[in-house]
């Protein structure tokens, strides 16, 4: 196991570059070996936490000195040294103030804030927890359970899961069809039905549904219970409409993440919050759900665009 070594010393008389630097390797969550020692693991991220350090205690007049090392063997559990238990305990007292919080008042005022914060503060926490272990899977799943809850209050009528198995089907069975889902569409649906148009029927006919028990037997229902297309296991009505016609685009999969952390929550997309923002916009504004289809697909064009570009540059 090959690990990276900071040594440092900085002059007693600088106190900003001194509590600069703690404060750097402490966000680059460095095991303390003893004052001034400080160890991670070899890493390009934590190369580059370290090699930043080096260069901040060199201009402020300090030694520094940036080694790789090789243990061979140890009567220390170099591992055990980063371990984030503690922290993940407290996150998970958070998490679980929130959940008493929502289901006493059953309000949601200022609960959708809370779990950006806390959401947040995971993604910190997992940057820098380079030996996983259950107490990350706990907190995660915490967080996920949080967030769902918080949406069925948002949306009552939103789908369940369900267990299911996702056979493939061909696209050249799904033409000229009738598709159906709940009127005012949000993200997921928005998605689909974009999907839908997209990539698999293009001329595709959408009815927007009072109650998902007016849809009509030779409709297509989609995204709520019951319907022919809807959540399966943790996946949203977006990414099991992706796997059932066999849709491997790196740049769809990439919507997939965005739509799922919006529908149900889970790992943050960069783009959630400024898409987000976008589609309430155009939700408030446009009262006619084919109108806000049209608009709305406009923006899912623009992010696969995107993400298009960016996996051609890689």
């Amino acid at each position: 196991m090959n690990f990276l070594l900071l040594i440092i010393s900085l002059p007693t008389d600088n106190t900003a570059g001194r509590m600069r630097s703690w404060r750097a390797i402490k966000a680059s969550g460095a095991a303390v070996l003893r004052d001034g020692v400080y160890l991670l693991p070899e890493r390009a991220s934590c190369l580059a936490d370290f090699q930043a350090v080096f260069v901040d205690v060199q201009a402020g007049g300090g030694a520094a000195y940036l080694l790789k090392v090789s243990v061979l063997e140890t009567t220390v559990d170099l591992a055990g040294l980063f371990q984030r238990d503690a922290d993940y305990a407290v996150l998970l007292q958070e998490i679980e103030r929130v959940v008493k919080e929502l289901a006493s008042s059953g309000q949601l005022s200022g609960i959708f804030k809370k779990i950006t914060k806390l959401r947040k503060t995971l993604m910190q926490l997992t940057a820098i927890d380079f030996f996983p272990n259950a107490s990350q899977q706990q907190v995660s799943m915490a967080l996920e359970d949080l967030e769902q809850a918080a949406r069925r209050l948002m949306s009552p009528d939103e789908p369940r899961q369900i267990a299911g198995v996702l056979a493939p089907l061909a696209i050249s069975d799904y033409q000229n069809k009738l598709w159906a889902t709940r009127r005012r569409p949000w993200v997921d649906r928005l998605a689909c039905a974009w999907l839908i148009r997209r990539f698999i029927d293009q001329y595709a006919r959408f009815l927007w549904l009072e109650s998902p028990s007016a849809c009509p037997p030779d409709a297509l229902g989609f995204d709520f219970d019951g319907a022919a297309f809807s959540h399966v296991g943790h996946y949203v009505t977006f990414e099991v409409l992706l796997k059932r016609f066999q849709l491997e685009q790196a740049g769809l999969k990439r919507v997939a993440a965005l739509v799922h952390y919006l529908d149900v929550g889970g790992v943050q997309a960069a783009e959630a919050c400024g898409v987000e923002s976008v589609l309430k916009g155009l939700r408030e504004t446009l009262t006619d759900d084919d109108q806000l289809l049209a608009a709305a697909s406009g923006v899912f064009d623009g992010l696969l665009a995107a993400f298009a570009m960016a996996t051609g540059r890689q």
